[in-house]
């Protein structure tokens, strides 16, 4: 094995540029703290985009990883496993859901979402009826299927034609969809509780309750993503819960994993029924060492005092970010839900997100964004508070220099 030091130079030689990492390389992890090649450290708000749910190489994950590693990895979907078989029966009792599928990413489990959302009207209405409904600005995946359904037409560039009967309507906006849905053509409306990537925008109640209805009146199924809001991302074990309108379909990854690849998604035993032997599959989805790691995060998050602690935990960095907005005069307002939370630029310093990325990196935090005019952070759901304290220090430091104060 070539055990050559690397750098980031080699990403350049031997990556495809789809890419365009930071200069960094972190080689090691514990808990919210992160150390890169020379030693330097990090505080984590970014959680690896809303995935390490549980912080870096948690005991309890390592653990479950080590001992499922000395049973069995991987089989087929020719025969079931014993992790998979648990995990899909806790997240019935834990959910809405009465089946289970799962796959290894969350464009996977969208895709997987869609799909069966055309086959179950197909199945029950007949081929015309095989439309979607998403909303602008939304993200789903990154196959051709799940871009398409998504909102931002610049991840489809270049890769037309895309599939046909996908229609975007404006996100908060009813009337939008009413204009759009029919009972005769529309078989899913397809939406995320809290717009990730389009800007940590949360749903308004009641939009989410309108679209219920409105796919109720014409048959068509409500179809919640929640990649990034799902696993008490927002203080809920799943978002819709915060809502209280329940899909018919919910696709969930990300942080399902704690930062191993799963994905799962969840519907009803009559929806799920159209996905019969041999229409779907994958061949990584419910792998063993995968479901044993999510069967510890799920058991670990679902706990009342892990959902509670992320309601109290978002509340400190919510002020603690807005006080430094306020000071520096750099946000106007702090929004989203749990520990997921977008920091909106104020009109001098808009398009300028990815400034603030790299000037916290400077000062050892790591933070996200979502699109040029929002700062987003998605730490670990039991990132200890001297740790949230010390992450606003370093943040007040970058700022204070970027902005020059």
């Amino acid at each position: 094995m070539n055990r050559e030091p690397v750098s980031r130079e080699l990403f350049d030689d031997v990556m495809v540029p789809n890419y365009a990492p930071g200069n960094i390389i972190p080689v090691r992890g514990e808990g919210s703290r992160v150390w890169d090649q020379e030693g330097r450290e990090f505080v984590d708000l970014q959680g690896g985009i809303a995935v390490t749910s549980l912080g870096h190489c948690h005991p309890g994950l390592v653990g479950e990883l080590q001992d499922q590693a000395e049973k069995i990895w991987h089989l087929s979907n020719v025969m079931t496993n014993e992790p998979a078989l648990r995990l899909a029966r806790t997240l019935c009792e834990l959910t809405f859901a009465e089946r289970v599928f799962f796959a290894n990413s969350g464009g996977e489990a969208n895709e997987a979402a869609f799909k069966l959302a055309r086959r179950y009207a197909w199945e029950h209405y007949g081929p015309e009826k095989n439309e979607i409904i998403s909303f602008t600005n939304s993200f789903h995946g990154r196959t051709l299927f799940t871009v398409s359904v998504g909102g931002q037409p610049k991840y489809l560039e270049g890769f037309e034609p895309a599939p046909g009967g996908i229609h975007h309507a404006e996100f908060n906006n009813l009337d939008s969809v009413k204009a759009l849905i029919s009972s005769e053509k529309t078989c899913a409306v397809v939406v995320e509780p809290i717009q990730g990537e389009g800007g940590v925008l949360p749903a308004d109640p009641e939009f989410l309750t309108g679209l219920r209805e409105l796919c109720d009146e014409h048959n068509a199924l409500l179809v919640f993503d929640e990649v990034q809001t799902g696993v008490g991302r927002t203080g809920h074990l799943y978002a819709y819960e915060m809502y209280g309108v329940e899909p018919d379909i919910l696709s969930s990854a990300k942080g399902l994993g704690g930062g191993f690849p799963v994905a799962a998604m969840l519907t009803t035993a009559s929806v799920a029924a159209s996905l019969g032997v041999g229409t779907h599959g994958s061949t990584y989805g419910g792998n063993a060492l995968a479901c044993a790691v999510a069967q510890k995060v799920i058991d670990t998050v679902s706990q009342p005092e892990v959902l509670k602690g992320v309601k109290a935990r978002s509340d400190k960095l919510r002020d603690g970010m807005m006080a430094i907005g306020e000071r520096y005069g750099v946000f106007s307002e702090v929004r989203g839900a749990g520990l997921l939370l977008g920091c909106v630029l104020t009109e001098q310093w808009q398009g300028r997100a990815k400034e603030f990325l790299a000037a916290g990196l400077d000062e050892g935090v790591m933070v996200l964004v979502a699109g040029g005019n929002v700062v987003r952070l998605a730490p670990s759901l039991i990132i200890p508070d001297t740790d949230i304290d010390d992450a606003l220090a370093r943040f007040e430091a970058a700022v204070q220099k970027l902005t020059g104060s």
